[in-house]
């Protein structure tokens, strides 16, 4: 796994890889002692990133033989938590800055960024749709209930 025989486009190239390496936390010492050899940083940077490019799930990495799904998610939040994706950010902004120039008195919030609102007010009015009565689909035969049975007659209990 992570061995790459040829560049298939998705791996991050060299010159990222040497400004994105060094805001990478320090490894911390396995809990256990000794255990099976850690995922190269690269890979699972290679992997991160394939996630976020395609939108597929952690779990389908399995099949890419980038990484294993599990290490992946897994230095992805411990990376999350140290801030290397928004450092990173951070400096990019500032390299286009002074490559480009920003306009930085103005600026646009991409809603993609934030946390989506979830539902509005606690307590709010329920909505009554589910109380109002409904014209329902007609059946095949024309007519509604069972279509052996005349309606407003009930079988009696045996």
């Amino acid at each position: 796994m992570g061995l790459i025989v040829k560049d298939d486009g998705w791996r991050l190239p060299d010159s990222l890889w040497e400004k994105m390496e060094p805001l990478l936390p320090p490894r911390k010492p396995h809990r256990f002692g000794g255990h099976n050899p850690r995922v190269p940083d690269r890979s699972a940077m290679d992997a991160i990133l394939f996630v976020l490019r395609t939108g597929c799930q952690w779990n389908a990495l399995d099949a890419t033989g980038i990484c294993s799904c599990s290490s992946a998610y897994r230095r992805f939040r411990e990376w999350t938590d140290a801030g290397v994706f928004e450092e990173f950010w951070r400096r990019g902004l500032l390299s286009y800055d002074k490559l480009k120039g920003i306009d930085w008195s103005w600026m646009s919030m991409d809603g993609a960024m934030t946390k989506a609102p979830l539902g509005g007010e606690k307590g709010g009015q329920k909505p009554h749709g589910s109380r109002e009565r409904r014209r329902q689909a007609q059946r095949a035969h024309g007519g509604q209930g069972h279509p052996r049975r005349p309606r407003g007659r009930r079988r009696k209990p045996a």
